[in-house]
């Protein structure tokens, strides 16, 4: 359905001579422009199917429309990125930020490719680059992703300010309310530990990791029923784990 909605905004584009006057709208630039974003969001419609070897196609015309595209040559770095091209994401997220080098959007998908490389000194540059525009509407996660990062970093205070600021400007986010919830326990800090992770259950599914956590805080305050159902669960869901291997090894 999302293929065939940007495929017939394409088509209208392209067909735009009946209302515009004129027998080519590629002739002119605002043509061409809207040619060039209708491309560029056809090529992010198939990277979203799960298709990105599909995407490059429009993208490719994009780009030949207007090869000054920081949009064009960002969605490009997303599908090398999926197609585990890192080379190659590397150099159009490079592209895109030589052509916009404040955007936040640009700047926070770098920042996750670079995090994802590994390369966690530069992604935290290029989050906190991204975290400089108060108005992005997705900002909240760019400060959890500072805030993941810093623990990578092995920085555990500076990434709970980070998180912190993150909750604050969107509350209902499971990753940073179980990784506060984790620095909480990890600090002896169980009341607003249980606080934390009780939000997060709330919102979020369990996994391996975060039923681990339960059972833990469960533990510490003497909730023998939650800890067995959790444990439960791991057990049946996650036998093959790491945190079961560990819970194991605790209960020894």
């Amino acid at each position: 359905m999302l293929r065939a909605v940007l495929v017939l905004a394409l088509a209208s584009v392209l067909a735009g001579c009946v209302t515009s006057g004129t027998s080519d709208p590629l002739k002119t630039a605002k043509g061409r422009e809207n040619a060039r974003d209708a491309y560029i969001r056809l090529g992010l419609g198939y990277l979203q199917e799960g298709n990105p070897e599909r995407a490059k196609i429009p993208l490719k015309k994009a780009l030949e429309l207007d090869s000054s595209s920081a949009d064009a040559h960002a969605a490009l770095a997303l599908v090398f990125q999926t197609e585990m091209e890192p080379s190659l994401a590397d150099k159009e997220y490079r592209e895109a930020l030589s052509l916009r080098r404040n955007d936040a959007r640009i700047l926070n998908n770098y920042g996750s490719f670079l995090f994802e490389q590994g390369r966690y000194a530069e992604a935290y540059e290029r989050f906190t680059e991204a975290s400089q525009d108060s108005l992005y509407p997705e900002r909240s996660r760019v400060f959890e992703n500072l805030g993941l990062t810093a623990l990578r970093l092995n920085k555990p205070e500076l990434a709970r300010e980070h998180l912190e600021k993150s909750l604050r400007l969107n509350s209902k986010q499971p990753r940073a309310l179980l990784e506060m919830a984790q620095l909480s326990f990890d600090q002896r800090e169980y009341v607003p530990a249980r606080q934390y992770y009780e939000l997060f259950s709330q919102i979020s599914a369990q996994d391996a990791r975060s039923l681990l956590l339960g059972i833990r805080l469960a533990e510490i305050f003497n909730d023998r029923d939650t800890a067995a159902s959790y444990t439960l669960q791991l057990k049946r869901l996650y036998p093959a784990s790491a945190e079961y291997r560990q819970l194991q090894t605790e209960q020894r």
